[in-house]
């Protein structure tokens, strides 16, 4: 008798209940894999959480999930959320808003117009963020391409081609082209015979050829990639010269191939990427509209206490008066800059872990302008231009082409250095600032510009910080219960600065104490 193999068990077990079974065990099995995508719900039972209470710290996309999941369940849930408003880092800005740091406060300039809005926070959803991407479907949410890579885009470096920026196509098109040369030439000089058969050298050669654009003599002379002379940049009428070639030791001195080249090609980075139509808080508004009843706004946590076997979470309402919330559970959402500080009875090690964790000093700046000049000017339909300047890049936008007027995001700064400076100006310092470096990229930039507003997500008061660096030690410790404490948000996984992150541990959070509560 033949020994069953895993495929003839998961048939047998389809057939007996259906493919939710053959999913679950796969998964079970740890056949799926980091990187297949989730299913938006948690499908806990429902009333299986009957009885159970439990207190959800933050009112961001990762307490609204573990708010509406734990509900569905049948938990009594109490969000707490320090601010007057939900989402967190989800801020979406449209006109008559109003943004407020510590001795600053932004009144919202853009026209009240459906396509004129920045997102401040999140942006961009990668398509295999099943989990951000499931709940957009059950909710109706209505979602647009955002483009990240776009060749009619500029790479600026302050010290190179005489400061002048260069389209993305002719970065991208001459440096592969310069690669492949280098390759072919030490193939022909027989630098890789020890690995190459004489067939795998002529497919190689043919490979690098078509890769590159080289000439038969395999040299890279330039090619119709990067587009032709003048302002058309496609072939028109009749085609005319090719651009020249950028000089190879021009383009090994600027720092685009330090990552800027490939930026892309990191995964969550990849194509394709969505963004909600309207703005990234129509995730927010969704929750809202189903679990927006359990959150209670200006309630700042001032004590996380054990009590017996559950909590008691003392905070102050926004009439100053304190109060305390017991539950069987806490889940911990807040920032850890600024959980950190809140006096606690976590363990020393989870202590530890959070005190650990630094986070980004993340600034975005959007300006509205009068018209869209990288259209008319540049033919650039959405993506991002890069420069060495401190504002790092500039976001144009995914939606409302050949409209009149458009918001563009005029800087997106996550470097420790650029952050903290542009953390420290006023608002109109920022935008002073970020139109000078705005210029070498767009000449007559500023001119273009009707206003702009600016978020330093360091200064803002229950955020501290935009998303956390990278720290696996702390997450790992943090993603483990600390008795009735648990924690979640980005910061607790590999996923830190994305929704899906905030949305997964959300989940695990969950999900652990769904198995404590039932034993199953």
């Amino acid at each position: 008798m033949h020994k069953p193999t895993r495929r003839t068990l998961l048939r047998s077990i389809a057939a007996g209940g259906g493919s939710a079974a053959v999913f679950r065990i796969m998964d079970a099995l740890g056949m799926l894999g980091p990187g297949t995508a989730n299913a938006a719900a948690l499908d806990l039972p429902p009333g299986s959480g009957e009885g159970g209470r439990v207190v959800i710290l933050g009112a961001g996309v990762s307490g609204l999930a573990a708010a509406l999941e734990m509900s569905r369940a049948g938990w009594h849930c109490t969000v707490l959320e320090a601010s007057g408003r939900p989402g967190g880092r989800n801020l979406t800005a449209r006109g008559g808003d109003v943004l407020t740091e510590p001795g600053m406060r932004q009144e919202v300039c853009f026209d009240r117009e459906e396509h004129l809005y920045a997102n401040l926070g999140p942006a961009r959803i990668p398509y295999h963020h099943g989990t951000v991407l499931g709940y957009c479907k059950e909710f109706g949410i209505e979602l647009e391409v955002f483009t990240n890579d776009n060749r009619a885009a500029f790479f600026h470096n302050r010290e190179r081609f005489g400061g002048r920026p260069i389209a993305a196509r002719q970065v991208l098109t001459d440096m592969r082209g310069y690669v492949a040369e280098l390759l072919a030439k030490a193939v022909d000089r027989g630098a890789l015979d020890a690995e190459l058969t004489a067939d795998d050298k002529e497919r190689v050669h043919a490979m690098l050829k078509s890769f590159g654009g080289l000439q038969d003599d395999h040299s890279y002379l330039g090619t119709n990639r990067a587009g032709y002379r003048g302002a058309e940049i496609n072939a028109g009428m009749a085609a005319g010269e090719i651009e020249d070639n950028l000089d190879f030791r021009e383009l090994l001195g600027a720092d685009f191939w330090k990552y800027k080249l490939h930026f892309s090609h990191f995964l969550n980075q990849n194509p394709t990427l969505f963004q909600p139509v309207g703005g990234m808080d129509a995730i927010i508004r969704a929750f809202t509209e189903r679990v927006g009843h359990l959150v209670h706004y200006e309630c700042v946590v001032e004590q996380i206490r054990r009590q017996g076997d559950g909590v008691r979470i003392v905070y102050r309402r926004p009439d100053g008066t304190e109060r305390a919330a017991l539950a069987d559970y806490a889940i911990c959402t807040i920032p850890a800059p600024v959980l950190k500080d809140i006096p606690n009875d976590f363990s020393p090690e989870a202590q530890a872990a959070l005190a650990s964790l630094e986070f980004v000093e993340a600034v975005k700046v959007a300006f509205q302008a009068k018209r869209r000049f990288w259209e008319d000017d540049a033919a650039i339909y959405g993506g991002i231009s890069w420069t060495d300047n401190d504002i790092t890049q500039i976001w144009y936008p995914c939606n409302g082409y050949l409209r009149p007027k458009g918001v563009l995001v005029g800087a997106y700064i996550w470097g420790r250095k650029p952050g903290l400076r542009y953390s420290a100006m006023s608002a109109p310092e920022r935008l002073r600032a970020a139109l000078a470096e705005g210029e070498p990229l767009h000449p007559g930039y500023a001119d273009e510009m009707e206003c702009g507003i600016s978020r330093a997500w360091l200064n803002v008061p229950f955020q501290k910080g935009g998303w956390p660096r990278r720290n696996p030690d702390a997450a790992a410790v943090l993603r483990r219960p600390d008795g009735p404490f648990h924690f979640a948000g980005d910061q607790v996984t590999a996923l830190p600065g994305w929704q899906e992150g905030s949305l997964l541990a959300a989940h695990a959070a969950a999900r652990a104490i769904h198995h404590r509560f039932t034993g199953r």
